[in-house]
């Protein structure tokens, strides 16, 4: 049996505030499979993520009386325990409640086409993402958790999970290498080969400012893409990016290093470039957004087994920014 999993708010009356009491919870099918770090983090909403790997490394949860790590993974009938700690008094922001264009859906999975310019999750100064009100739209959802992130200004496609069983599965896959994530994006540059590799270490960091920047730096993460040309113009070459593996911000920085900014990124992209687009005629090549898609997904279903390949449409403006460049160069067959 599942006991409370509130965390105690502070309360308005200083002076007779009750001692905040530790948690015990029992750990139920559905929750089971996922790391501790991750469940905390939705538990105690409102914890910052420092302390909550504060109070895992300080040994103040356990697990069946015992010390882990943040890499443990729950298992049916777990007893955690949660320590004492304040939530953040809740925000007064209403969510309102949308629902975005559906790929897929069936009782496990949560497919659609994430607009570019919506966050997937609130944080970072957006008070909230595609998650929060595919919740509120939802309320009676039992489960409804993102399965990988995209970028905010990266449209395509998005998978969430409807089940807790569905999510560890898919987590597993993306784990092992079997999903397949692909992406359509249009670069600068005089762009070479109709296949090519980039293998750069990826290093993540955060500016004076506060926002999260990743560079290439030796003993950074080990990091690989794979693009195939698709279409090449005098300038811009569209190309289709593979992901080997998924680290934050990878098609935008591999490329980006390698000469070949993405047209539109205001993060690492040719800022004169992006400016001259931005103002141009519709009809001569205007782009007001990134040029990355997720077109598609491949991965094996968790309840079926079977392959399945969910595709999401390339968006009606980078369709005509596309037409603007009129008809491209001969390339050599892949």
């Amino acid at each position: 049996m599942k006991m409370q999993t509130d965390v105690v708010p502070p309360s308005s009356q200083h002076d007779n505030t009750p001692p905040l009491q530790a948690q015990f919870v029992t750990i139920t099918e559905e929750e089971a499979g996922q790391r501790i770090d991750n469940y905390l983090l939705r538990v105690c909403k409102g914890v910052p993520k420092s302390h909550i790997y504060r109070i895992l490394r300080s040994g103040e949860v356990r697990v069946n009386k015992g010390r882990i790590d943040q890499l443990y993974r729950l298992a049916n009938g777990d007893v955690v325990r949660i320590p004492p700690v304040r939530v953040a008094e809740k925000s007064t922001a209403i969510v309102p409640g949308a629902e975005f264009t559906i790929l897929f859906e069936d009782a496990h999975l949560l497919v659609i086409d994430k607009p570019a310019g919506t966050a997937v999750h609130g944080g970072s100064g957006v008070s909230f993402g595609v998650i929060e009100q595919l919740r509120a739209s939802r309320p009676d959802a039992k489960f409804l958790e993102l399965v990988h992130r995209l970028d905010r200004d990266t449209s395509g496609v998005l998978m969430l999970a409807k089940k807790r069983s569905a999510l560890t599965n898919l987590h597993e896959q993306m784990r092992d290498g079997v999903t397949d994530k692909r992406y359509l994006t249009v670069v600068g540059g005089d762009w070479k080969n109709a296949r090519q590799h980039i293998k750069l270490p990826l290093h993540k960091f955060t500016t004076a400012e506060g926002e999260r920047r990743v560079c290439v730096q030796a003993g950074g993460m080990e990091s690989h893409t794979a693009f195939t040309m698709l279409r090449k113009w005098q300038q811009f070459t569209l190309l289709e990016a593979e992901l080997k593996t998924g680290r934050t911000h990878q098609i935008r920085v591999h490329l980006a290093s390698s000469g070949y900014p993405i047209l539109g990124d205001d993060k690492y992209g040719d800022f004169a470039l992006n400016r001259v687009l931005l103002k141009a005629d519709p009809t001569r090549g205007a782009l007001k957004r990134m040029f990355l898609h997720a077109h598609q997904i491949t991965f094996t279903h968790p309840e079926t087994g079977k392959q399945q390949t969910i595709n999401a449409p390339l968006p009606p403006e980078c369709d005509r920014f596309l037409v603007s460049l009129g008809k491209p160069l001969n390339i050599t067959s892949r």
